[in-house]
């Protein structure tokens, strides 16, 4: 592990060796995969594409998948994601987030796996004194979930020195209500959810909503790719923001969702959340 290489990607959310990349995809309470999904990868991939269903907290699981399949890099992703949750269950982010990535780092260094691309949170850094965010900023979380993605982080720069499909095939599909924004108003214009609630109107923005960066799924697919493909040539410890640049508040996201689908969107104001903060964009210009 004293020669283990990373690239921590932050989200504001290729061609390589076959055998470069798996994807190890935890089933409930995080990230479960299921049949159709797995034939949908295999299909969009054009070639069979191998899906373990376990947890990424179960070392045993991981050594077979790391024993089974000639795995070359790693793109860490599985974990629990949601700031409001994370301050009510703050025991399970730290179990899975932290120790699914420990557990995940110790079978790579047992296999001899050295190249790891850890898809880490724009949350590590709080509320930024600078809009757009750097990488080096001052890391100041203000909740529980990005006080775990900084847990991790830190001790990743520690081994060191020892970030929907366009087919329309593949999308996020939560088990109950969704935390993200967008497959939210999905929902909601689907009539599955009754309304939106909006976490804070009082917020020193704007219109009074938080402000973040949204990047499609299907672009932060291809900078965690692009980060393996870095990590190729170059070894060390680097890194990355992954977003657009530009930040948008919730009631701007509202609106253009209304206008691309042609439906009102019922919301409602709630009090601000625990944990939340006014405003967060990455400054993507290294990478």
């Amino acid at each position: 592990l004293g020669e283990q290489f990373e690239i921590h990607v932050r989200t504001v959310s290729a061609p390589t060796n076959d055998a470069s990349l798996t994807e190890l995809q935890q089933a409930s309470p995080v990230n479960g995969v299921t049949d159709l999904a797995a034939a949908l990868e295999q299909s969009l991939a054009d070639r069979p594409v191998a899906c373990i269903q376990a947890d990424v907290r179960d070392v045993a699981a991981l050594r077979s998948a790391f024993h089974d399949h000639p795995i070359t890099a790693v793109i860490h992703c599985a974990g629990l994601k949601s700031v409001g949750e994370s301050e009510a269950r703050p025991l399970a982010y730290y179990d899975v987030n932290v120790g699914g990535a420990i557990a995940l780092v110790e079978v790579m260094g047992e296999a001899g796996v050295a190249t790891l691309v850890f898809s880490s949170s724009a949350t590590v850094y709080g509320q930024p004194g600078d809009l757009p965010v750097a990488e080096d900023a001052a890391l100041r979380p203000q909740s529980v979930y990005g006080r775990t993605k900084r847990v991790v982080e830190d001790f990743m720069r520690d081994l060191a020195h020892a970030g929907a499909h366009a087919s329309g095939m593949l999308g996020e599909a939560a088990r109950g209500r969704p935390n993200n924004l967008v497959p939210l108003l999905c929902k909601i214009a689907g009539g599955e959810l009754s309304d939106l609630a909006i976490y804070g109107s009082d917020w020193p923005t704007p219109d009074g909503t938080g402000i973040r960066d949204y990047l499609h799924v299907q672009d932060l697919a291809e900078g965690h790719v692009a980060a393996l493909r870095y990590l190729a040539k170059t070894h060390g410890a680097v890194t990355l923001n992954l977003g657009s640049g530009r930040g948008h508040s919730v009631l701007e996201v509202v609106s253009a969702f209304e206008r691309a689908c042609g439906r009102t969107i019922a919301k409602s104001m709630s009090p601000r959340r625990p944990g939340d903060v006014s405003s967060y964009y990455a400054d993507p210009q290294r990478a």
